[in-house]
């Protein structure tokens, strides 16, 4: 009686084990892909409002860093950029919207860190912007150091890893500030730009974009210290590697294009090249396209449409924008920068 007991438990526990996997699998299936073709757009979960990331003109049209890596995702999809459908989320809606299915991808300044992927499972395929912490502050303070910041008033996004940062960086250095605390950066940018605070603390290539926004621009300065990493990168839902392969190749491709001199304006010259890697990336050679579930020349799509990373980035927030952030880290490797793509082979 004893034995039948305990196998009826043990088939029992079986059982609940075998309807949990089924449900969890269930909740991350990977026909990613496959819905998104269906749906013929790929949607796309952005900031609400950074100029050079992800912005709205006054008819909703989008543009922006972030904006067109997700339009690089559906130019090697469906070889037509504008197939995007875009959501804005702010910080506390972003990786609960991804993990509810409500966008497909989320391309929206997200720090990637090891509590996020394990804490969300989510998965950031790849860093597409380095960037750190940093300060900026009203000329009136005449700081030239974050380390002159001793008792100032803050102006912080509140549960975001900048508030973490901010409180390591104080307490690291045996400083004092008042922490002026909101849920939303609409609210922070207001506070700062309405002097209830003298610093206001964001990832530097936002405090390039907010500095736009201020009334008085030229009144505030953005210091030198970077206190902290932030390696930016799109992000996925676990358990669909198909789709975090396309995600993760999409930005390695147009970085690879780059390195090798391939841009929108000589795509075509590329297609008839005769170097190797330049043929693999252009899918003149090999089935990297394909076996990625994709057409052969997925690559040159993406270039073609939208551009290699350098491209992407001058326009939007670089040399040619008006936030001309220095390309600094996001360089190549080869040029004193940090960017680097494996190859395709």
């Amino acid at each position: 009686m004893r034995t039948f007991r305990t196998g009826l438990l043990i088939g029992l526990a079986v059982a609940v084990a075998v309807a949990a996997a089924a449900i969890t699998y269930e909740r991350y299936d990977t026909k990613t892909l496959k819905r998104t073709v269906k749906r013929d757009a790929v949607l796309c979960g952005v900031n609400t409002g950074l100029p050079g990331f992800s912005n709205p003109d006054d008819k909703g049209n989008w543009s922006g860093f972030d904006v067109d890596f997700c339009r690089a995702v559906a130019a090697a999809i469906f070889n037509d950029p504008s197939k995007v459908k875009f959501l804005p989320l702010d910080a506390n809606q972003r990786f609960k919207e991804l993990q509810n299915r409500k966008v497909d991808i989320l391309s929206r300044n997200s720090t990637w860190s090891m509590s996020r992927e394990t804490g969300y499972e989510l998965y950031f395929p790849a860093v597409s912007y380095y960037d750190g912490e940093g300060f900026m502050v009203n000329s009136s303070r005449k700081s030239e150091s974050a380390l002159d910041l001793d008792g100032a008033k803050v102006c912080v996004q509140g549960e975001t890893t900048t508030q973490l940062n901010l409180a390591d960086y104080f307490k690291a250095n045996n400083m004092k500030y008042d922490e002026m605390k909101f849920g939303k950066l609409e609210d922070v940018i207001k506070a700062y730009d309405e002097g209830k605070c003298d610093v206001l603390t964001a990832d530097v290539s936002q405090l390039y974009a907010i500095r736009l926004r201020l009334t008085k621009p030229k009144d505030s300065t953005i210091l030198p210290d970077v206190i902290s990493k932030e390696p930016l990168a799109p992000v996925v839902r676990q358990r669909d590697d198909e789709w975090m392969m396309i995600v993760k190749w999409t930005l390695y491709a147009m970085i690879n294009a780059e390195e090798l001199g391939v841009t929108s304006q000589n795509i075509d010259e590329a297609l008839k090249s005769k170097k190797p890697d330049v043929m693999r990336l252009v899918g003149t050679e090999g089935t990297y396209g394909e076996e990625l579930g994709l057409t052969k020349d997925w690559a040159a799509r993406i270039i073609r449409h939208v551009g290699n990373y350098g491209e992407v980035y001058e326009r939007n927030v670089g040399a040619r924008s008006k936030l001309g952030i220095p390309r600094g880290l996001n360089q190549l490797w080869n040029a004193g920068g940090i960017q680097y793509a494996p190859p395709i082979r």
